[in-house]
């Protein structure tokens, strides 16, 4: 029994050795990202920071903008909410929000499709623009131009509705008080640059400002699978997908259709409309494991989280042209 045991352990060790990054390929993958303007790099393994680098003139001190990898931190708070029974992210927003219950549509659309951008309600682009009126008003009057669960669109608006919803079911406590309360504070992290509107309502589809370090504790807490903040179920819910869009879900993109799905620059699907774009069996490689989770942010800003290699990698740049396949194979020595 013993060498049997040992035999196990054995092979287990030399599984997990086997599957430690070789350092020659993450140096390649940081010299891929510098020459398309990436502007910090920084890859930990079981915990142990592999390499850091900031060319140009960025330090590991400098914060910089992530964009759209604040909407992980705001479903955060979705979910922080769902286990504090604040909410249900399965009941309808007309429960909470009068004004859509005579909609045929709308009073059908629940929190989850809102956050999951599955809900039909139109993006709403124009909310984005800096010291708009008020956001959430301007959100919750927005058509309607597909059915709840039917159609991905990826926009500001279903998030500022869903932060209307937050607010009344917190009665009279802000959501980004909860946000920092409940989850910031819990990852170490502080407040942040929220893109207030002239009625106080943060942006919660971009505003964050972060160093690699700083965003890489939301990886932290993916590899420790919620904790501090949520438990295991709660956070697996992130990478179910919606049947709209199964590489996407509660602001978390995913690589569950590898190894044999579709591999194209996932920013540039969202350029055109929404009813112009496709998202069947997408992946962001087909040589990275599948469990591969990411956070992405406008010019190429990215966050990869894969738990089966327990590994973290941030990648920030200013602009660019910049691949996901091709950075993870050179990464992963495919």
């Amino acid at each position: 029994m013993r060498v049997l045991c040992s035999l196990a352990l054995y092979l287990l060790a030399a599984q997990i050795a086997a599957a430690r990054l070789d350092p020659a390929a993450v140096r390649k993958a940081a010299e891929y990202s510098a020459h398309h303007r990436g502007t910090s790099f920084l890859a930990i393994e079981d915990g142990k920071t592999l390499l850091e680098q900031y060319p140009g003139r960025a330090s590991a001190d400098t914060p910089q903008r992530i964009y759209s990898g604040t909407k992980a931190f705001w479903n955060l708070a979705a979910l922080a909410a769902a286990e504090d029974r604040i909410l249900n992210l399965d009941e309808r927003v007309a429960e909470t929000i009068p004004s859509w219950r005579n909609d045929p549509r709308k009073s059908r659309v629940t929190i989850r499709q809102l956050l999951d951008f599955s809900s039909g309600l139109a993006p709403g682009f124009g909310l984005q623009v800096n010291e708009y009126g008020d956001r959430d008003r301007t959100a919750l009057r927005l058509p309607m131009v597909a059915e709840p669960g039917k159609a991905f669109i990826y926009g500001p608006a279903a998030l500022q509705v869903f932060h209307e919803v937050l607010k009344q079911k917190l009665r009279g406590k802000t959501p980004t008080k909860y946000l920092e309360r409940r989850v910031l504070r819990r990852m170490h992290l502080g407040p942040q640059r929220y893109l207030k509107d002239r009625a106080g309502n943060p942006l919660l589809a971009a505003g964050f400002v972060m160093t690699a370090r700083q965003w890489a504790e939301m990886g932290r807490l993916v590899l420790r699978q919620g904790n501090p903040v949520v438990r295991p179920e709660s956070l697996a819910q992130s990478w179910r997908g919606s049947a709209a869009n199964p590489a996407f879900s509660l602001g978390w993109w995913n690589n569950r259709a590898a190894p044999g799905g579709r591999e194209f620059d996932f920013e540039e699907m969202l350029e055109p409309k929404w009813s112009r774009q496709d998202w069947h069996q997408a992946c962001l490689c087909r040589d990275a494991p599948p469990d591969l989770v990411a956070c992405i942010g406008s010019g190429y800003q990215r966050l990869y989280v894969i738990p089966s290699l327990d590994l973290i990698v941030v990648r920030q740049g200013n602009g660019g042209k910049f691949s996901d396949a091709h950075f993870l194979r050179v990464l992963l020595g495919k």
